[in-house]
This record gives C-alpha cells, sequence and structure tokens, in this order.
C-alpha cells in the first residue's frame, strides 16, 4: 500500500521523497499491464526500418526545403512561416525521434537507431547518454515523486517555468548549464543516482564535440556578419521551434495523479490529426506507449484498438485535453494533493489496491 500524498513534496532525486519512495515499494516496482496475447506482443513488438525510413526521408526533405527557404528569404517578411515551419521540425519533431530512438524501436537497424538519436538529441539539446538512462528512469518510476526526474509539472505548479517552456527558455538555460558542466568531467548529484559509471566518459566527450560544433556555428555567424547561422543550427532554433513539443508534451501527465502504479492513472491518451501524429511519431497513445514501452511508434494506434476496452477514454482532441489540462493546473496551485480523476470503462480491470492509496476510491467515483 503506497502512502498518501503529502501537501509538501521534495522532487529531487536525493531528497526525503526519493527515500520514501524506495521505503513504500513504488521504486522498480510492478506495474498494471492490461491482457493481451503474447501471440499478439510478439507481433506489435517487431520492429521494421520501412515505416521509419519513410518518414525520415520526409523529415530530411522538410529540412531541406524550409531551410533553402530560410536562407532564400532572409532579410525579408516572408521568411517567417518558412522559421516558423523550420522551428516545429527542429525543435518540437526531434522531441519524438530522440524519444523512440532511444528506445530503440523505431528503426530495425541499429545504427540508424542511433544516428537519428544522436541527431534529434543534438537538435533538441539533450545530451544522449544523460537522457537514454533519465528516461529508463522516467519508465520504470513515472511520475513517482522524488525518483522520476522528467516530471515536467510539479505540485503545486510553477506557472512561470510552465509557461517560459513554451519557448523552451529554462529547459535551455538549463541544458546548457549542464553542458557546460559535462565538458568540465563532472555531473550533477542527482544525474549520478541514474548515469551508470562506464557511461559517464560518454556524456563528457559528447559534451565537448557539442560545444566544438556550436563554436564554429558561432565563428561563421561571427565571419559572415549575420545570424542566419545561428538560427538554423544550435541553441536559438531549439528555442523557438519549442513551442508545440511543449504544447504536446504537457498532455502527457499533465495533472494527473502521482505514486501510483497504473499508467491508466498517470497517463492520458489524445487523440491528434495525422499532421500532428507526423510531428510527434504517435505519442499521444501515451497510455499505450508507457503499459508496453518496447512497441514501435507505427504500431501504437493498433496497440490502443486491442487495448481500449480496458483504458480510460481518450481525450477526443488536443483541445479537449488542455480543457482539463489548464483548470487542473490551476486547481493545484491552491491544493496540491488535487489530481485529475479517471474513469475505467465498465470492461476494464478494476484498479488493484495494492498499487495505489488514495487514487483508488477517488478514480473510482
Amino acid at each position: 500500500m503506497m502512502r498518501a500524498t503529502s501537501t509538501t513534496r521534495d522532487y529531487s532525486l536525493v531528497g526525503l521523497d526519493a527515500e520514501r519512495a524506495v521505503a513504500n515499494g513504488l521504486s522498480a516496482a510492478q506495474w498494471y499491464r492490461a491482457d493481451i496475447s503474447r501471440k499478439q506482443m510478439k507481433q506489435l513488438m517487431q520492429r521494421s526500418d520501412g515505416p521509419a525510413l519513410r518518414d525520415t526521408a520526409i523529415w530530411g526533405a522538410g529540412f531541406l526545403c524550409l531551410g533553402a527557404g530560410v536562407v532564400w528569404l532572409w532579410g525579408s517578411w516572408w521568411v517567417l512561416p518558412f522559421l516558423v515551419c523550420y522551428g516545429v521540425l527542429y525543435g518540437s519533431s526531434t522531441d519524438s525521434r530522440w524519444h523512440e530512438c532511444g528506445h530503440g524501436t523505431a528503426f530495425k537497424t541499429r545504427w540508424i537507431n542511433d544516428v537519428v538519436y544522436q541527431l534529434a538529441c543534438f537538435m533538441i539539446l539533450r545530451e544522449p547518454t544523460i537522457w537514454r538512462w533519465s528516461h529508463t528512469r522516467h519508465h520504470t518510476d513515472t511520475i513517482i515523486v522524488g525518483r522520476d526526474p522528467e516530471i515536467a509539472v510539479t505540485r503545486p505548479p510553477d506557472m512561470l517555468a510552465v509557461l517560459s517552456n513554451l519557448f523552451a527558455i529554462r529547459n535551455s538555460f538549463i541544458a546548457i548549464r549542464k553542458l557546460m558542466l559535462h565538458a568540465a568531467g563532472r555531473l550533477t548529484e542527482e544525474e549520478v543516482t541514474f548515469v551508470p559509471e562506464m557511461e559517464q566518459s560518454k556524456v563528457y566527450l559528447v559534451a565537448r564535440i557539442w560545444l566544438m560544433i556550436n563554436a564554429a556555428v558561432i565563428g561563421l555567424a561571427l565571419y559572415l556578419n549575420s545570424w542566419l547561422p545561428l538560427m538554423l543550427v544550435g541553441p536559438l532554433p531549439t528555442m523557438y521551434g519549442a513551442w508545440l513539443a511543449h504544447i504536446f508534451g504537457l498532455t502527457q501527465h499533465g495533472g494527473m495523479a502521482e505514486n501510483v502504479l497504473d499508467h491508466r492513472l498517470n497517463s492520458r491518451t489524445v487523440y491528434m490529426n495525422p499532421l500532428f501524429r507526423f510531428i510527434y511519431w504517435n505519442m499521444n497513445y501515451h497510455v499505450e506507449h508507457h503499459m508496453f514501452p518496447m512497441v514501435p511508434y507505427h504500431r501504437l494506434p493498433l496497440l490502443h484498438e486491442i487495448l481500449k476496452g480496458d483504458l480510460p477514454a481518450p481525450c477526443p482532441s488536443l483541445f479537449a485535453a488542455y480543457k482539463e489540462i489548464i483548470p487542473a493546473l490551476l486547481k493545484q496551485r491552491k491544493d496540491p494533493d488535487w489530481y485529475i480523476r479517471r474513469q475505467l470503462p465498465d470492461t476494464g480491470k478494476p484498479l488493484r489496491p495494492e498499487l495505489h492509496g488514495e487514487a483508488v476510491s477517488a478514480s473510482a467515483e
């Protein structure tokens, strides 16, 4: 039985709540999983290069066309729509690419996964080794206070941080500061808790390479006496293009339950249009992804259809998701113990009391 959620929370990975999570059996625990046959799961987990090669070819063509438009129209107001679209590819679509390739499921061929992962990590300013292990912890201890390093919205919510990250201002500042630290051969106290010692030298090497690349881009900008190189490569397109990834990202867990061991309670699936799904690589099927993270992105819609009888009803649109997220965050500013209750369908398996505390009775209302 998990402890009741307290109003005061310590989201640090080295604080009191980290100790409590381990003591209460919430760390590296057994999660609820919907029933699915071994044959179906084996089929769903089969990897293929085809879908991701197709999508990556379209993605790359988009970069070339939009980048050429930015260069061609630089200096005129007509460049703005090209910059907006280029920024979305650079600072938003890369969020799902680093994520899926980090799981190793996007492509069947490992080296292609690794190349796209490294490229996407650079674009979105997420150091590859740090985020690979950070995301492993996120899946192991999803939204467990003191254990999950990727909780996007704490309770009570820091609304200034939420709004500033619409253009990755806060996140980019933190990322650049850590990049400098890593280039000096050091990790933060929290990073030491999830990055294995044998992997730490990779962190330092990549940080130094990234700094050299960015230094070269700055040097080119100074040589050309133009902002153009900085608008195409480096932290600036990461920031001005981050807004859509942030809008998508908040739907994953925003306002949901903490310290529960059932993804039906702490994650959210949202129906999106085909363009958004291409940019987001189907991560809108987020309950399904967390429950079975080794299913490739292009099979998540099928997994959703198989599991939907056991899952809460998805939000019918991005707009509908924010109709519940925004009021939830505002309520949590006054009452950090409040969270969105998810109603399971009549065909869904009931919540298991041994996995939850106050979330059981609240979600069953």
